[in-house]
């Protein structure tokens, strides 16, 4: 053979080599479609007539394949933006207003970081996320219609981001806005050296959170435990989905798009729901810097330490351009740069484990009582979140957080501490035994609203003086209020009765607000017939919310110019405590005129102050972006829910958003209701429906049924399932 034909037949066997691992038309390797062929064949996903995707798999990877592929079928546009917010590529889509989300996730983890993590991951959770980016990567080999607007393919490593078990959580408490001062100009930009650089929401800011209660059998008609879960999340955060496998796991719930395990849920023998309990975990350490020739140093103790120094590029998008932008990075022993108070550098810390967190996140969902749910507990790496817990047993139970650092109480960690003290330092974590928890107390309740936990049990709640300050400085608020009110009376509860009091209408804080306002009028004795009417409609209301309240509308109006054009003093921080003031504190004569302001909005908005709430507090979803649009000449349906901050345990968080109308895009999204015993019972609701696709009869159909509180059966034993199936497919066939 001559050295032509010699090249030809190398050259040959090259391409026959090529095409053998290449698909022509993705450029996907055969190797990798006949995996992903496999591993589908073993799994069968059985949409309900809700559209909810049960899915079953041989292994608890298959389960997660198969769990990856329905969400991206329901709602692939979020799966992907939760990655690229998370991994820091965000800005690549959305522009440069997204850069310094992109460093805040780059200070934390780098991607070879991410991918070390992965590495080191034992065998059993590396191939869970290789079957979670597989089921992503096959959803989008069998679409090529879906156009991803940057994630073309998904990697193993990409969970490894979720440091808590949470998408969000931890990181966002660090304000962006700080990152930028710092690393774009190098400035302080005025901001107060000794002031908390953490993001504090806004006074009339819907708040995040959720309630959970758990219902010993001595309360319930069947003896057996009860749950309530009912996060508040942003509208279409989260999909409702079943993951079953022949390894043990049978997991119902809330998912978070682009998790591959039940965030919120139950299993025939337990329950978890989770709560925001605002505990503090994330501190600030102020450091002092010394630079010497080009090298920063910080100090600590009679050190001098060398500050680590990095760089990373970043791109993001510029009309149809993508730019970079280079940023040097600084880290001490506390965690990374990411922001400046007066001449000091400030390391926000926070906890970053994310092979345990995702470890915890997982087995969570297999536990089958008690003993077994504490021992995962110890683990420690749920750092965002309380739990509240109910079993097949009969025990209920509320952790309130599960990470807590030791820190000496000397110190004062709601406030940036000293870095230069070693004093100052987290000493190891608390064991688990040392945190607050509730089990099985005598009451036969325990509820969480984002509120304090030494109220969670009635009086049978832990005492303050038994735990560290930063444990749980959460104050009271109205949902914890109405919730123990309730409790306090519940007996005999049913599935019905649950949810009936999971909604119960009545708004705790208009009980402070309103009487301050009538006794106002009564003192001043205004001529005005119309201030009369408006205040008479007032005094005979029962504080409740409904569709058909005229009182509701004068009383959210009323409240919110209250704190938005009020004289309560900024120290008044609380919303407790602005209530009592504009309730009791405040002038007559200015309480007055804010109702006037309150009556003239109205009139102008709508037409008249007599306009029922429901007509101005509305459900709305036109589009499937994840930024809705809202127009008040569009359909809407008619909410009679109303907003947390006044005490209403069914949130309805709702703005203006250049509309006359208020539109709902927070509170109650996900909500399930269930009862343990030989066999798991439970019926939940999810706002508006499964699919983020305005085509799908799963994107509204549960619309008005979120209106009307109708909530549905939930399906969770396979031969149920198969009674509701209205599709039944493995991933990769058209259904």
């Amino acid at each position: 053979m001559n050295l032509l034909s010699r090249k030809i037949a190398v050259y040959l066997l090259f391409l026959s080599c090529f095409l053998s691992c290449t698909s022509s038309e993705q450029g996907v390797s055969t190797k990798d479609q006949q995996i992903w062929k496999e591993q589908a064949a073993r799994v069968t996903i059985i949409r309900d007539d809700f559209g909810v995707p049960h899915v079953y798999g041989k292994s608890d990877a298959d389960a997660v394949f198969g769990l990856l592929y329905a969400q991206c079928e329901d709602d692939f546009n979020r799966v992907e933006r939760n990655y690229l917010w998370a991994i820091g590529r965000l800005a690549e889509v959305e522009g440069e207003e997204m850069l310094y989300s992109d460093l805040r996730a780059r200070l934390y983890m780098t991607q070879e970081e991410a991918m070390q993590h992965y590495e080191k991951s034992p065998e059993w959770l590396k191939t869970l996320c290789r079957a979670f980016a597989d089921g992503v990567n096959y959803y989008l080999y069998t679409h090529p219609e879906v156009k991803p607007k940057l994630l073309t393919h998904f990697e193993p490593w990409m969970p490894m981001y979720f440091t808590e078990g949470s998408i969000g959580g931890d990181i966002e408490s660090i304000s962006t806005a700080r990152v930028k001062a710092f690393y774009e100009s190098r400035q302080s930009l005025g901001y107060n050296r000794s002031g908390n650089g953490l993001v504090q929401p806004g006074l009339l800011e819907e708040p995040k959170g959720s309630n959970g209660f758990a219902i010993a059998g001595k309360h319930t008609a069947s003896g057996n435990a009860m749950l309530l879960i009912n996060p508040h999340t942003s509208f279409f955060f989260r999909g409702e989905v079943h993951a079953v496998s022949e390894e043990g796991l049978n997991a119902y719930g809330a998912v978070t798009w682009g998790q591959f395990f039940i965030y919120q849920g139950f299993n025939e023998k337990t329950g978890w729901m989770h709560t925001s309990a605002y505990t503090d975990v994330i501190d600030e350490f102020e450091e002092t810097i010394v630079k010497e020739k080009d090298q920063y140093f910080y100090k600590y103790g009679s050190e001098k330490r060398p500050v680590a120094t990095s760089s990373v590029t970043l791109s993001y998008k510029v009309g149809d351009e993508i730019k970079q932008k280079t940023f040097p990075t600084y880290r001490t022993h506390h965690g990374p740069i990411t922001h400046q108070n007066g001449d000091k550098w400030v390391a926000t810390a926070l906890m970053w484990k994310p092979v345990q967190a995702l470890t915890q996140s997982f087995i969570r969902t297999k536990q089958s009582n008690l003993k077994e749910f504490n021992q995962m507990m110890q683990m420690r790496t749920n750092s965002s979140n309380g739990t509240v817990y109910a079993d097949a047993d009969g025990n209920i139970a509320y952790y309130h957080g599960n990470f807590f650092p030791r820190r000496d109480t000397s110190f004062d960690y709601s406030r940036p501490v000293d870095g230069s003290n070693p004093k100052t330092d987290w000493n190891g974590l608390h064991s688990l035994e040392e945190t607050i928890i509730v089990t099985n107390p005598p009451n036969g309740w325990i509820q969480n609203c984002n509120s304090t936990p030494f109220t969670s049990a009635g009086e049978y709640s832990p005492k303050r003086e038994n735990y560290p300050a930063y444990m749980a400085p959460s104050p009271e608020n109205y949902r914890g209020i109405h919730a123990i009110r309730l409790l306090k009376k519940a007996d005999d509860l049913t599935l019905e009765k649950l949810i009936k009091l999971a909604y119960d209408p009545y708004l705790p804080a208009f009980e402070v607000l309103i009487p301050g306002l009538v006794k106002a009028y009564d003192a001043q004795k205004p001529t005005d017939p119309n201030l009369k009417e408006a205040i008479e409609v007032l005094r005979n209301w029962d504080y409740a919310v409904s569709k058909e309240s005229v009182p509701m509308s004068l009383a959210h109006f009323y409240a919110t110019n209250s704190f938005k054009n009020g004289s309560a003093p900024k120290a008044l921080t609380g919303l407790i405590d602005r209530i009592e003031f504009y309730a009791k504190a405040s002038s007559e004569k200015e309480r007055l005129e804010i109702f006037k302001q309150t009556i003239a909005r109205l009139e102008l908005d709508f037409g008249s102050w007599k306009t029922p709430w429901g007509e101005i507090n509305r459900y709305q979803r036109l589009t499937g972006e994840i930024k809705q649009p809202f127009n008040d000449q569009k359909p809407s349906l008619p909410i009679g829910m109303a907003s947390g901050n006044w005490g209403a345990l069914a949130s309805f968080g709702a703005n203006s958003y250049n509309t006359k109308r208020l539109y709902g895009t927070s509170g109650n999204s996900f909500v399930a209701v269930v009862e343990f015993g030989d066999r798991v019972k439970a019926k939940s609701m999810l706002a508006g429906g499964q699919s983020g696709d305005p085509n799908s009869p799963h994107f509204d159909d549960q619309a008005q049924r979120y209106a009307n509180v109708k909530f549905k059966d939930v399906a969770y034993y396979r031969e149920d399932v198969e009674k509701r199936a209205k599709a039944t497919y493995h991933p990769g066939e058209k259904h």
